[in-house]
């Protein structure tokens, strides 16, 4: 851990999210619920607390997933935890998304972005797996860590909300005629777009240079 100074931040910001956002739901109250469930849908709030015990199972295991220390001294965890991660993390909390991102309260825009972030979820771990069990394995990495993106992206879309909450707010009267409804759905829709396009766009842009890195040839030192 100590060679990569990074996992402890990130642990610590993913067990501080959980902590703060969990316990609402673990009541199994839904007047705790941060989003109401639609007219006539009752199991909307039990399809929300199953996806995200889902995903904050998946964002848990991430985080073991990625560490390099446990990856190298103890495969055989890794590969179990990689498991967990998929079969009772990212695949029940992708499909489970479909239906939260499709009834979500921000409008058609937000739910369009919703319905991509689940299919670009469950694919980039699908692509992680098949390229596992081909013994694939520097692309087994690479779709992985495209997949630890869109898992951790909950976090930044909770920052982008409080950004455009702050950002917005002024402009009730005026931007948005003085609608709630508008002002919720502008921040519903700019926090569920950028949450997850920003950490995709930055994974990526991490992943295409490290060949280049590699690539660069050494300077002969002087004998």
């Amino acid at each position: 851990m100590f060679r990569r100074p990074w996992m402890a931040p990130l642990a610590l910001v993913v067990l501080a999210f959980l902590a703060l956002s969990l316990p609402g739901y673990l009541s199994l109250d839904p007047s705790r619920s941060r989003l109401p469930s639609p007219p006539g849908f009752p199991e909307y709030y039990w399809i929300l607390v199953s996806h995200i015990i889902f995903g904050s199972i998946a964002m848990v295991t991430c985080c073991l997933q990625i560490w390099p220390w446990l990856r190298q001294r103890n495969l055989a965890l890794h590969r179990r935890l990689g498991r967990v991660y998929v079969f009772a993390g990212v695949l029940p909390a992708g499909l489970l998304g479909f239906v939260v991102g499709v009834n979500t309260p921000f409008g058609p825009v937000a739910m369009a972005s919703h319905v991509i972030l689940s299919t670009l979820w469950l694919g980039t771990t699908a692509m992680g797996i098949i390229t596992a069990r081909k013994r694939r394995m520097a692309e087994h990495r690479r779709w992985m860590i495209r997949s630890f993106a869109l898992t951790m992206s909950i976090i930044t879309n909770r920052l982008w909300s409080a950004l455009a909450a702050a950002a917005l707010e002024p402009q009730i009267a005026t931007t948005f005629g003085g609608s709630e409804i508008a002002f919720m759905h502008a921040i519903g829709s700019l926090s569920s777009w950028l949450g997850w396009t920003i950490p995709l766009l930055v994974a990526q842009w991490w992943l295409d240079r490290r060949p280049a890195r590699r690539r660069t040839p050494r300077i002969a030192q002087p004998a």
